[in-house]
């Protein structure tokens, strides 16, 4: 009974050494490699499918009037319908003038734009193809500027095209440009200011876009470009850093500029200016005449 309870002891010892070491074991394990959470769970992305057979979808643009092709200039757009409801996304886009879409036969929604201007088509394609033809009712307008006879740089002219409403022909502004740009519009009547240089030799008028025509529209400024001058005697060295004020005859400020001999591109008219340097304020009255390129001098007295 000594013997088997002694066995017993010992027995017991072993175990709970076994089950320490284990333990220890168990927590160093745990302090090296730390437990990393399982990763979540991401759906399935939606694969194509490989066997879906595709169609031919060809298109074309042509202009509402005659009928003429639309050689460039076209974005088109691919929207599918949805058996839900919810709303049609894109699924093909193309700059083609003639564009070839495969698409699975279907319902599609075309959308070419030209421009500013765009046509829209609900077409049902089937296994066999379909060709199509959207129509839209649009040109282009080309603008530029003159003195005179003489044209003006386009890099010197920056116009605004406005869509007249309720009697207001600045209703609402379609875009701004610059000179020589194409601008594809809806047919229709519109209303362009066009700005020489950036000050106030400006000019306005209405044209008229057709559809599948381009509208040439040149508007006649009447202004000229001054180099401002303060000098010590008619013809001298102008003083640097000098800062001028060109203002109406009633004192509103029309332009600002500082330096030797700023350049101003003004409209026809009577003007005052005004120059300052170091304290001192000098000013003459002076003429604007269109076309008249000239110096304007300020003498410091």
């Amino acid at each position: 009974m000594f013997e088997f309870d002694g066995f017993a002891g010992r027995r017991r010892q072993a175990i709970a050494v076994l089950v320490c070491a284990l333990s220890l074991t168990s927590g160093l394990a745990t302090a090296q490699a730390p437990a990393t959470p399982a990763p979540a769970a991401v759906p399935d992305e939606p694969r194509p499918d490989t066997n879906a057979v595709l169609a031919p979808l060809t298109l074309s643009a042509q202009f509402a009037s005659d009928r003429k092709p639309i050689r460039s200039g076209l974005a088109w757009r691919i929207l599918s319908e949805t058996a839900d409801g919810s709303p049609p996304r894109i699924v093909a886009r193309s700059g083609d003038a003639e564009p070839v879409f495969s698409l699975e036969p279907g319902t599609y929604l075309l959308h070419a734009a030209y421009g500013f201007a765009s046509g829209t088509k609900r077409v049902t394609l089937g296994s066999q193809g379909l060709r199509d033809q959207i129509a839209i009712s649009a040109g282009g307008l080309s603008l530029a500027g003159s003195i005179g006879d003489a044209p003006i740089a386009p890099a010197q002219l920056s116009f605004q095209v406005f869509v007249p409403l309720q009697g207001n022909s600045e209703g609402r502004l379609v875009t701004s440009a610059r000179g020589s740009e194409l601008i594809r519009l809806p047919e229709g009547t519109y209303h362009v200011v066009s700005t020489y240089g950036d000050s106030n030799a400006i000019q306005r008028a209405d044209v008229k876009v057709e559809s599948g025509k381009v509208t040439d529209a040149t508007l006649h400024h009447r202004a000229a470009r001054v180099t401002l001058k303060l000098v010590a005697a008619p013809g001298g060295e102008a003083f640097a850093g000098t800062a001028f004020s060109v203002l109406t005859p009633g004192g509103d400020v029309i332009r600002e500029a500082i330096g030797a001999f700023p350049q101003v591109i003004l409209a026809e008219g009577d003007y005052v200016l005004i120059a300052r340097q170091e304290g001192q304020v000098h000013s003459r009255d002076f003429k604007v005449e269109s076309g008249l390129d000239r110096d304007i001098e300020v003498l410091a007295r």
